[in-house]
């Protein structure tokens, strides 16, 4: 008769954080008085969330982990604050639901720790080579295609490994993601660890939920697809195996050559067969282990992961990316409800996309968020598109939605057209980064407004400072990322132009490059793409689609080539100076702290 595992107690996370907290503090002091070497402290700092900047000294990058994405109106008033008393205004969404606040100075960030854990949160393993931030499908609970609500599941697979001692010394970063169907909202397609809710059908015709395991994903400079780890994980054998995967990859990873570190490279030596036999045999062994983890997790059993289901008199609303929307409305409220609205769950409940442009919001935008949340009782939660979703809405509460964040300038018909464009922070604080990717990225904005193209639907256009993808680039039907280009005689700022970038349907596409273009001409051959696409797809025709009909990124790329010219300094200095800079362009990459 099998011998039920033992499940140790509850773990009180938050007297853990304040002795975090508290070390850390210490740690700083010891630092600055020179009784703590830079690569020792490097490390403490880091595993605590913290990053260091390129303008060098003591200005810091604190990264908030929002596990699912999800954030309270306590939280997002407290972010507001953060980034007025402690940075510059304004704080900034990630691609990985996280908020980032920069130029904090490093006596104070114990101060934001203990702010931050007042309301819930942590910086905690938000950065170095431990388990991040968890993320989960921004409508995860609130989709009518999922067929598990990921949410606690996501929250459960947090605090199993926050501050655990698994996780803290691993060989390089490692990252789970959920999302509740195979549309892969939360894109599970290039994580260590991908959670794909699923159903299968038992032998007596029931039919039982659960997920399918991806395992080995990861972008940067040598981006690699997922791999299913078997055909169909329980509900109860979930968090042992995400356990198992990491077990292994702390025993197999490359701890000597940190660009070959990644659970992605295990399986290139290893090879998939190899790993997959590895993880099942440390999963069946767990139950012995102190601190198993099988099971439902307590957070799950209270607060339930049916899914949302499909609503039988309302017609569930496409997700994921290259569902086709086409603008027709005049009316400026009808443009936002086209776009941002996403109906179709049983209860009858809807939920509507904020568009923060470039994932940037500031300490007023924070306490109006928190106030528009109170006043519609939502539920709130961030994409990894960089917007504000708002969730369990009615459809009386649509008008004053859109007046409150019309009047905050968040009302804008952005979620899944050419405007909403991604990107990491670049070279404005990135230590790596070689472009100013965000100015691209307003530059493009710009561009496609210019060219009434804005609002084009089914194009997705994503930009990295570096090779790394922090902006994911590799997964956009357009991506771009930085590089130095050589010019008569000088540098200059220049991007990789890639096409064809798509994750859903439980597959990943990574784009292919098209053409190298310097930065100043990247608009324009933006606007030159989505015209082309706009004119010549047929109806609903994916971007995907269009570009392997129209020959492939390379014939596209192509009809660039008349773009990837640089003119004379002399005649066009312009294109020697990158985005928001005064000054000739410098490729001053500094220490990598966060290379994928």
């Amino acid at each position: 008769m099998a011998i039920a595992p033992v499940v140790p107690p509850a773990r009180d996370l938050v007297e853990e954080q304040y002795r975090d907290i508290e070390r850390f503090e210490r740690a700083i002091a010891q630092y600055l008085a020179g009784e703590i070497p830079e690569d020792v402290f490097r490390v403490m700092r880091l595993n605590n969330g913290i990053y260091g900047q390129r303008q060098g000294g003591t200005n810091q990058m604190v990264r908030i982990k929002l596990p699912a994405g999800t954030i309270t109106p306590e939280q997002l008033d407290l972010m507001g604050h953060l980034a007025e008393t402690y940075s510059r205004g304004w704080g900034h969404i990630t691609t990985r639901q996280n908020v980032q606040i920069h130029f904090v100075e490093l006596t104070k960030v114990p101060d934001v720790m203990r702010e931050l854990a007042k309301v819930g949160l942590t910086s905690r393993e938000a950065c170095g080579d431990t388990v991040r931030n968890v993320m989960a499908c921004h409508l995860a609970g609130a989709c009518p295609h999922e067929q598990l609500d990921v949410t606690p599941w996501a929250e459960a697979t947090f605090e199993h490994f926050v501050r655990n001692p698994l996780g803290q010394r691993l060989p390089r970063k490692f990252k789970v993601n959920f999302s509740g169907c195979s549309t892969d909202c939360g894109q599970a397609m290039f994580n260590d660890v991908g959670v794909v809710a699923t159903t299968r059908t038992l032998e007596d015709g029931t039919v039982e939920q659960g997920f399918r395991v991806y395992i080995a994903g990861g972008l940067g400079a040598t981006p690699h697809p997922a791999l299913a780890l078997e055909d169909f994980t329980s509900r109860e054998d979930l968090l042992p195996t995400v356990e198992a995967v990491l077990r292994v990859f702390d025993q197999t990873g490359n701890r000597d050559n940190k660009l070959r570190a990644r659970l992605k490279w295990v399986v290139d030596q290893l090879g998939i067969d190899e790993v997959r036999r590895r993880v099942l045999k440390v999963r069946h062994t767990l139950p012995a282990s102190s601190s198993w983890p099988g099971g439902i997790p307590e957070i799950v059993a209270k607060a339930g992961d049916a899914p949302a289901g499909r609503s039988t008199t309302v017609e569930a609303t496409a997700v994921g990316q290259g569902v086709a929307v086409a603008l027709t409305p005049r009316d400026p409220y009808e443009r936002w409800v086209v776009t941002g609205v996403v109906r179709g769950t049983a209860n009858g409940t809807v939920s509507a996309v904020a568009y923060a442009a470039l994932g940037d919001i500031t300490a007023s935008q924070f306490r109006a968020l928190a106030s528009i949340q109170r006043e519609l009782g939502a539920d709130v939660r961030l994409s990894n598109r960089q917007n504000v979703v708002f969730r369990g809405l009615t459809e009386g509460q649509l008008p004053t939605l859109y007046a409150r964040l019309e009047a905050i300038g968040m009302a804008r018909p952005g979620a899944e057209l050419a405007r909403d464009v991604v990107a990491c922070p670049g070279a404005d604080t990135c230590n790596i980064a070689v472009t100013q990717s965000r100015g691209l990225a307003a530059a493009i904005g710009e561009a496609l407004e210019d060219a009434g193209l804005a609002e084009v639907g089914g194009v997705r256009i994503n930009i990295s400072g570096c090779t790394n993808s922090c902006g994911q680039h590799h997964a956009s039907d357009i991506g771009f990322f930085g590089a130095e280009r050589r010019a008569h005689g000088r540098s200059a700022p220049g991007y990789q132009m890639l096409l064809g970038g798509y994750v859903g349907q439980e597959q990943i596409h990574f784009g292919d490059k098209a053409t190298r273009l310097p930065a100043k001409a990247a608009p324009q051959a933006v606007v030159r793409v989505v015209r082309r696409f706009a004119e010549e797809r047929s109806a609903g025709e994916t971007f995907r689609t269009w570009l392997d009909r129209s020959g492939g990124a390379a014939a596209v790329g192509a009809t660039l080539k008349d773009l990837d010219v640089f003119p004379t300094f002399d005649d066009d200095p312009d294109f020697y100076v990158d985005y928001g800079e005064t000054g000739p362009f410098v490729a001053a990459v500094g220490d990598s702290e966060c290379a994928v």
